[in-house]
């Protein structure tokens, strides 16, 4: 169930992740690397939305309150983090009949699964192998206001991830069981090695 945390950090659950460079941070053209993902969340999930929508709201009202923007008032070219794939990304079909959002960090996020270590009572952590373009996931985003370089906006900043399911990849990538013919055996049979 997705929900505001705060006034402007969002818990969104079950929604697609894709572009996911969690592990390593990549920079664009001259950029500092980040840490980011894009996360889509289907058209239907009204919850999700509405979550959304309020802590942009509310990081406008924190821009005003901070002096952010000229004038003391929301730029009318604001940039929204919220964008429709249908209008942004008619050529991929994974964004069809949905919105996304582009996060991104300085900070590695924590990547989790669903289980506590018993030992240690910590999340157990997932690795690139677990964590796909395609699969499902829970993470936290903060909304904040910028301006920068004339630009002024609301951004997503992107929090802890959570392996919710798995997903049909993303992408060129299929997984091994889909290229070639296997025989079944047992794993603990020595003459596998």
């Amino acid at each position: 169930m997705s929900k505001l945390l705060n006034e402007t950090k969002v818990l969104l659950t079950n929604v697609r992740l894709s572009y996911p460079n969690l592990f390593e941070p990549r920079g664009f053209e001259g950029q500092e690397p980040k840490y980011s993902a894009s996360l889509i969340i289907p058209k239907d999930d009204k919850e999700s939305l509405q979550v959304i929508k309020q802590a942009i709201e509310n990081a406008k009202k924190k821009g005003l309150e901070d002096g952010i923007w000229k004038g003391n008032k929301i730029p009318a070219n604001l940039r929204l983090p919220l964008r429709d794939g249908d209008t942004d990304r008619p050529e991929d079909g994974a964004y069809a009949n949905s919105y996304f959002i582009n996060a991104n960090s300085k900070l590695p996020p924590a990547v989790v699964g669903k289980c506590l270590d018993k030992s240690t009572g910590k999340a157990i952590t997932l690795g690139e192998d677990e964590v796909y373009a395609g699969c499902y996931v829970n993470v936290t985003l903060n909304f904040y206001p910028y301006n920068t370089a004339g630009n002024s906006g609301i951004a997503a900043g992107l929090g802890n991830v959570q392996k919710e399911a798995d997903g049909e990849p993303l992408g060129s990538i299929t997984p091994a069981e889909a290229d070639f013919e296997f025989e079944e055996v047992d794993p603990d049979d020595d003459f596998l090695l």
